[in-house]
């Protein structure tokens, strides 16, 4: 036993100072890590994390770290893989379950995604961004009135997210509330005045509520933030149509098309336009294209035209 007892201590000694190496060996891949990231390298990243994780199969930052690495590089599957391992280790990390959520988000787990955000939120009740996040996977399931609540929670804790006052916006208008809308999307334009599709979105609520001419500057707006946007010149045309001028609109959406030449929707209300300046065969031309795209109602027209109505 004299002999033996020095031997077992000796073991002892040994195998502490190897877990102490690989402590200090995974934290210097740790950093490699971190410095590939910066530069962009994720996979580098990627390969210098799992080493350290080969060496300290517990630390829990090198699977959130490796997770975030994936996350970059779209695998989000192998990032919830790693998020969990780091929950695993450390489960009172608010930030984990946060990353999990945009992960899920991404693979559109909604539900998923909101637990993920939700145990976030218990962890650190401050966090307006899961707020937001949370809100975005309500959005996604329709669940328009809870999403509203997050994105309100997500102001209060940082009256400045003008996200979060976008997005408002978005849900208020799934529930028909254009006034509450438009003044969602008026707080994220000031907040953020180049933000082109607050505007587009604004022009749209416009339009819901007959308020042409206004919409119209605000799509305005869109298009000269945005100025290849087919979408918002179509949507400008919609609602110069909507005040008679006519010509106005036919311009529009003659840009949309250049912009877009695919744009069915575009040429069949072209061809409207036309038709009631009494441009008959320009409308027909357009009739025609539009059908030729998918718009089935246009040889609907066509056929009314050919037949004298």
């Amino acid at each position: 036993m004299k002999i033996i007892a020095p031997l077992v201590l000796f073991l002892s000694l040994g195998v502490t100072a190897l877990f102490a190496d690989n402590i200090k060996d995974a934290e210097s891949y740790i950093k490699q890590g971190e410095d590939k990231k910066t530069l962009g390298d994720y996979t580098g990243a990627i390969q210098d994390y799992s080493e350290a994780i080969e060496l300290n199969p517990k630390y829990a930052d090198a699977y959130y770290y490796r997770g975030v690495a994936r996350c970059k590089l779209q695998d989000f599957t192998g990032a919830i893989q790693d998020y969990s391992k780091a929950i695993e280790l450390t489960p009172k990390e608010a930030m984990a379950y946060w990353l999990r959520g945009d992960a899920k988000l991404e693979l559109q787990d909604y539900t998923g995604a909101i637990q993920d955000y939700s145990n976030a939120i218990e962890l650190n009740p401050k966090s307006a961004g899961a707020y937001w996040l949370r809100g975005e996977a309500k959005l996604e399931l329709q669940d328009y009135t809870g999403a509203i609540q997050d994105y309100s929670n997500a102001i209060e804790l940082n009256p400045k997210s003008a996200g979060a006052y976008y997005c408002r916006g978005v849900a208020k208008c799934k529930l028909q509330d254009f006034t509450g809308a438009i003044q969602d999307y008026s707080k994220a334009i000031e907040l953020t005045p180049k933000d082109a599709l607050a505007y587009f979105n604004r022009g749209v609520a416009k339009c819901k509520l007959q308020d042409f001419t206004g919409a119209i500057q605000d799509y305005s707006k869109a298009i000269e933030l945005t100025p290849k946007d087919a979408t918002a010149y179509f949507n400008r045309g919609v609602a110069k149509d909507n005040l008679q001028d006519l010509t106005g609109a036919i311009q529009d959406y003659s840009k949309a098309i250049e912009l877009s030449p695919k744009y069915a929707d575009a040429y069949y209300c072209r061809g409207l336009a036309k038709e009631m300046l009494k441009y008959k065969f320009g409308a027909l031309k357009d009739y025609s294209k539009a059908g030729e795209l998918g718009e089935t109602k246009a040889y609907e027209q066509i056929q009314r035209i050919q037949k004298g109505h």
